[in-house]
């Protein structure tokens, strides 16, 4: 299951969570929940916003593309253009 990053508009805080790409968290109470964290003293009202990082990065090789690393001037080391 995928993992996000959510930040607490009230207090600043960044939690991660996991959950389905179908859902969404929208409060501070149901992102609490879902980590298994205390609130604290941050209302459970108080809005999240989900955080755009590179978690949750997809490459090419998991795509099924034919592009190699070194295409792009990135080391490959052990394909075929570049054998160790």
């Amino acid at each position: 299951m995928p993992t996000y990053d959510y930040q607490c508009d009230a207090n600043g805080r960044v939690v991660e969570v996991s959950h389905k790409m179908s859902e969404q968290v929208s409060t501070w109470g149901e992102l609490c929940e879902r980590a298994g964290i205390p609130a604290g003293k941050t209302p459970a009202s108080a809005p999240v916003h989900k955080l755009i990082t590179g978690g949750a990065v997809i490459s090419g090789g998991n795509l099924g593309s034919t592009e190699r690393p070194c295409d792009y001037g990135t080391p490959c080391g052990g394909c075929a253009c570049n054998p160790e």
